[in-house]
C-alpha cells in the first residue's frame, strides 16, 4: 500500500514538474492595436510583420550574415533563431534549418494558389515567413525562408 501511494504522488509531481517546465517554453503574448504596430515599426516592418508582405529577394540586410550571434523579431525582441542554425540557400531570403523550440508558430497558407507554411513569431504573432521542406538533409531537412526585415541579428558577445 505505501508503495503505491508513494508511486502516485512521485506521478503527480513528475506532471507538476514537467508542466512548469514546458509553461516556460511559451512566451508571453504581445497584443497591440493596428496603430500602436504602425507607430513602432518602420512602413516596411509593417508590410511584413503585420500585413504578411514580403521583402524582394536579395535584398535583405541579412542574406549574407554568418556571424555568431542570435536573430530576434523585429517587432519584440524574441529570440527566434541562432547563427549556427543559419545556412546559405541562395533564395533571396536568410535561411535556417531550426528555428529556436516554442519561438514560432505555423499557420497553413493558401495564398496565392499554392499551400505553404506560414512562420509567426510566437510572442507578437508577426509574419517572419514560410517553412519549406528543401533544406540541408544533413540537419532538418527544412529552410525557414525569413525575411531580413522582421528579424533583427545580436552578435555573440566577445
Amino acid at each position: 500500500m505505501k508503495n503505491k501511494l508513494f508511486y502516485f504522488i512521485f506521478c503527480l509531481m513528475s506532471v507538476f514538474v514537467q508542466g512548469q517546465v514546458s509553461l516556460k517554453t511559451i512566451p508571453e503574448k504581445i497584443v497591440k492595436t493596428d496603430a500602436e504596430w504602425k507607430k513602432q515599426l518602420t512602413p516596411e516592418q509593417y508590410d511584413v510583420l503585420r500585413k504578411k508582405g514580403t521583402e524582394m529577394p536579395f535584398t535583405g540586410k541579412y542574406v549574407n550574415t554568418y556571424e555568431k550571434g542570435d536573430y530576434v523579431c523585429a517587432a519584440c525582441g524574441h529570440v527566434l533563431f541562432r547563427s549556427n542554425a543559419k545556412f546559405r540557400s541562395d533564395c533571396g531570403w536568410p535561411s535556417f534549418d531550426k528555428a529556436i523550440k516554442g519561438a514560432v508558430t505555423y499557420v497553413k497558407d493558401s495564398s496565392l494558389g499554392m499551400t505553404r507554411t506560414e512562420v509567426n513569431c510566437a510572442k507578437c504573432g508577426g509574419h517572419l515567413g514560410h517553412v519549406f521542406d528543401d533544406g540541408p538533409t544533413e540537419t532538418t531537412g527544412q529552410r525557414f525562408c525569413t525575411n531580413s526585415v522582421s528579424i533583427e541579428f545580436k552578435p555573440a558577445k566577445k
